[in-house]
Formats: C-alpha cells, sequence, structure tokens
C-alpha cells in the first residue's frame, strides 16, 4: 500500500492495514500509552494505544528511517561488534 492510499483510510481501514500487513517493529512504554512502531511497505507507522481501554488513539506515518532515528539509538549493537 502506498503511503497517499494510507493518508487517505479512515482510522478503522488505518487500522486493519496495520494489524494484516504491517510489521511490527519496536514499542515505547509510558504511564498512559504505549505506542507501537510498524514498518508498512516503504514507510513507518506509529500507533499510540491507550493502556486504560486498548484503544488506538492516533497513528503518526514516519516516511524514513531519519524519522525512527530514537528508536535505533535504542537498540544495542555492543554484542554485533567484532
Amino acid at each position: 500500500m502506498k503511503l497517499s492510499e494510507f493518508i487517505l483510510l479512515d482510522e478503522m481501514d488505518k487500522k486493519n492495514a496495520v494489524m494484516n500487513n504491517a510489521v511490527v517493529l519496536a514499542q515505547r512504554t509510558y504511564p498512559d500509552i504505549i505506542v507501537f512502531l510498524f514498518q508498512l511497505d516503504c514507510y513507518y507507522v506509529e500507533a499510540y494505544c491507550n493502556k486504560a481501554d486498548h484503544s488506538i488513539e492516533e497513528y503518526r506515518i514516519l516516511p524514513d528511517t531519519n524519522a525512527i532515528r530514537h528508536y535505533l539509538e535504542a537498540i544495542p549493537i555492543n554484542g554485533l561488534l567484532p
């Protein structure tokens, strides 16, 4: 699915696209929400989920790896280096 197509979807169709076609890559946890990072084709989507009722409150589109830098910096790579 192209980015432009995803943007035009309503909330239910965005949820279906993410749940059926995306790959979950990471998550961040805050007191009231959990943010899941998904990859969908050539772009990334964050889903902001309410901890209390497990609803998705917002989707944010991240177009490239520069936008997910904070996720990448949290991955420990020391054990991967020779």
